[in-house]
């Protein structure tokens, strides 16, 4: 305890002696604090003035941040129409799971289908091109398969064959892979950051 008084009356007289810089023969005055910590113990404190350090951005990082951003932004917005195709697919593919008959087949797809024009269609449409080409990356993520061989699977070759072209034309694939730990880590970055925030289900 006597040496903890000490302690406690050095800190505050330092607070009040002026520190003589020779090299400089200038005098400064740093004010100390006392601060005690959660074990009791009296030591001393002082704060110092916050320091700014900035650097001119190069064209690089620039260029980088711009892409980051725009690549997140197109995560935000397209991440819950992914979730929402993965929990349709699911529970089309539960109704589907004992009918043999090809043309009740087609009924209920059609009647999911008319479900997910009537909600989503107005948004989707006026996604950009590059929000459409992450869109079909997150589907894939989240439903395990790629958008050219869920459209084949619900509506046939035809189809599948048909809107892979209008994606080539946009200069894209339906039958884009997704890959977390390659070309797409950016990606699943992002998605991880979006469900922690929104608390989705990996």
């Amino acid at each position: 305890m006597v040496n903890k008084g000490i302690l406690f009356c050095i800190v505050i007289l330092a607070g009040f002696v002026p520190v003589k810089i020779n090299a400089q023969s200038v005098l400064d005055t740093i004010r100390v604090e006392a601060f005690i910590t959660p074990e009791g113990d009296t030591i001393p404190q002082s704060w110092l003035p916050t320091v700014e350090v900035s650097a001119k951005q190069t064209n690089q990082w620039r260029n980088y941040w711009r892409d980051w951003t725009r690549l997140r932004n197109a995560v935000y917005i397209t991440y819950p129409y992914a979730k929402t195709a993965s929990k349709v697919i699911s529970e089309v593919n539960a109704q589907l799971v004992n009918v043999k008959d090809e043309n009740l087949r087609k009924q209920i797809i059609k009647a999911r289908e008319k479900e997910l024009k009537r909600d989503f269609a107005d948004k989707i449409t006026k996604l950009s091109v590059y929000q459409g080409k992450v869109l079909m990356k997150l589907i894939n993520r989240e439903t395990g398969n790629n958008c050219y061989s869920l459209i084949q699977e619900f509506k046939g070759n035809f189809n599948a064959g048909f809107w892979q072209a209008v994606a080539f034309v946009f200069g894209s694939s339906l039958k884009q892979p997704y890959e977390p730990k390659g070309d797409d880590r950016d990606i699943e970055k992002i998605v991880l950051e979006v469900q922690k925030m929104y608390g989705y289900k990996g």
